[in-house]
């Protein structure tokens, strides 16, 4: 349904029809979404003392780290993923929190994965 907007006055106008509710989905979810997608082929998994996860790509550039009760010293940073840039390229990093549901960071891995040129 499209939005009905009042072009003639100003500011952002709706009809109430236009402003039903949505569902959206919410909580964590099931990390291996995001886990399973490495293989110990390219990458090395270590899961530390405080049960936080971690993985590095076989070459150094790509990290992912997953922090199911926060990442020590933010403020509630669940994933962690970066890519190490070069001489001439800076890299990235995204952070999510830890409410972020799994099935949203396994897109975003995936896609960065999928930009992986083998040299």
């Amino acid at each position: 349904m499209p939005v009905a907007l009042d072009v003639a006055q100003p500011g952002f106008a709706a009809t109430v029809e236009a402003l039903r509710l949505h569902s959206w989905k919410l909580g964590p979810g099931q990390p291996m979404l995001v886990i399973d997608q490495f293989t110990d082929v390219d990458f090395k998994l270590v899961v530390d003392d405080r049960a936080d996860v971690h993985v590095n790509s076989k070459d150094g550039r790509f990290y992912l780290g997953w922090f199911p009760t926060g990442r020590p010293g933010t403020d509630g940073e669940g994933w962690v993923i970066a890519v190490t840039g070069t001489a001439k390229t800076r890299g990235y990093r995204m952070s999510f929190d830890t409410e972020t549901p799994a099935d949203i960071v396994a897109a975003a891995v995936a896609q960065v994965l999928a930009t992986a040129q083998p040299q």
